[in-house]
């Protein structure tokens, strides 16, 4: 009860979540130790909980992200995109969600791609007529295909915190998913259009088309790479992050797109990221013990199974959770939180955690897209220069669509095991 008090009256009154999360967790240890062990013991668990090999990965995943959304990548793959949706009705919004699947699956980051993606896609749209809401709707619910389709610092997290989950079966696991979400945002995004009466482009030669895609084999080339060497056991996520920011330098270097000031500040961005993050991790772990000690994992799995002990009940409530919980939370604190809460539930009703993690950053990656504190949101809208109220009436049935693919992801775990267990990754 002092937990979620002080944790929800600090987070009303504007303490960042990571120092609200510390801050609650120190004020219930003061209930049942003196001051000097509670302060003590807070500190262990953060200095604990950070003391993994696997989270370097999201620093270098990171930089990877923004030595690509500085180096050019970004124009390359909207290219490529053109060639392959070019033809369908409201062919720019179509462009950039694809563009935005490709961007994220190099980048491993939502608001790098909303930023890369839609800085690039605006001018375009607006000079075809585009109205600026949809376009900053379609480049919000885009962008977060990325954190779905690896490499994604979000699964990293989640095999920290869920006790060692095979990050390459989540990895896998994200691609079908990742794709089903994009579909999901590329059928409303067609038929809005459609009713606008948004144009169609001219088709591309052959000889353009050609040109256009092999022009972006490289940049795609970065996931044959990592994802091809974590899944074969060539090396670890960790290393593979670090190759991952090799192969994107020398990619910025050889397209002479990237300059020393520009890896000066890739190098700031990076550092301020990764610190925003460790704090997060380091504080959460430590809730995560307070919440132990307290044993509100097992209150929580006592009243979810004394609704239902169902397991398509429980995921049913645990999405209304989350999807609830998601609009106020970032990704990473989310995870953080809610994988010790509902993670030994869902795995006694029979789901497996790689299944559960791809459901729980589902639902966070629609969180972040959602008012009042989506961080893609306000990207999105910053991009195109528009207010969150115009937005959200074309984010709505963009928003439906991608939450009718969670509940497909949801109920058919196929969809997110089945790569896995091809790989021999899960049973």
């Amino acid at each position: 009860m002092i937990l979620s008090v002080a944790f929800c009256g600090l987070l009303a009154f504007g303490v960042p979540i990571s120092y609200a999360t510390g801050l609650a967790s120190i004020a219930t240890l003061l209930t049942i130790m003196p001051p000097l062990p509670a302060l003590s013991v807070t500190a262990q668990r953060i200095a604990t909980g950070l003391d993994s090999f696997a989270l370097l990965a999201i620093p270098f995943f990171f930089m990877a992200g923004s030595i690509m959304n500085r180096g050019g990548i970004a124009r390359r793959l909207i290219d490529c995109a053109k060639v392959f949706v070019g033809w369908l009705p409201g062919p720019l919004a179509q462009i950039t969600v694809l563009a935005n699947m490709m961007f994220g699956c190099v980048s491993g980051s939502a608001v790098a791609a909303a930023s890369a993606i839609g800085g690039t896609m605006q001018p375009s749209m607006d000079k075809a007529g585009y109205d600026r809401s949809y376009s900053a709707a379609v480049n919000i619910s885009s962008c977060i295909t990325g954190l779905l389709i690896p490499p994604s610092g979000a699964f990293i997290v989640y095999s920290l915190v869920s006790g060692g989950t095979s990050i390459a079966a989540l990895f896998l696991a994200g691609y079908l998913p990742g794709i089903l979400l994009g579909i999901a945002v590329m059928i409303p995004a067609m038929l809005m259009a459609r009713k606008r009466g948004y144009s169609r482009l001219p088709p591309l030669s052959l000889s353009d088309s050609a040109r256009a895609v092999v022009s972006a084999v490289p940049s795609l080339g970065l996931i044959v790479v990592v994802i091809g060497g974590i899944v074969g056991g060539v090396f670890t996520a960790t290393e593979g992050s670090a190759i991952a920011v090799v192969y994107a330098l020398v990619l910025a270097l050889v397209y002479r797109e990237l300059s020393v000031r520009d890896l000066h500040q890739i190098l700031l961005d990076t550092i301020e990221a990764t610190a925003v993050v460790a704090l997060m991790v380091g504080t959460s772990m430590a809730m995560a013990y307070v919440m132990s000690l307290a044993e509100i994992p097992q209150i929580i799995g006592d009243w979810v199974q004394s609704v239902s002990d169902n397991a398509v009940v429980a995921l049913l409530l645990v999405n209304i959770v989350l999807l609830l919980m998601g609009t106020f939370l970032d990704i990473t604190p989310g995870i953080l939180i809610f994988t010790p809460i509902f993670l030994p539930v869902l795995v006694e009703l029979g789901v497996d955690p790689v299944h559960f993690g791809v459901i729980l950053v589902f639902n966070l990656c629609l969180g972040i897209v959602s008012p009042p504190t989506g961080s893609a949101l306000f990207i999105g809208c910053a991009i195109a220069r528009v207010s969150i109220e115009q937005v959200t009436r074309p984010l709505i049935p963009l928003f439906a669509w991608s939450t009718a693919a969670l509940l497909v992801v949801t109920y058919v775990p196929g969809l997110s095991l089945w790569l896995p267990r091809l790989f021999g990754l899960i049973q």
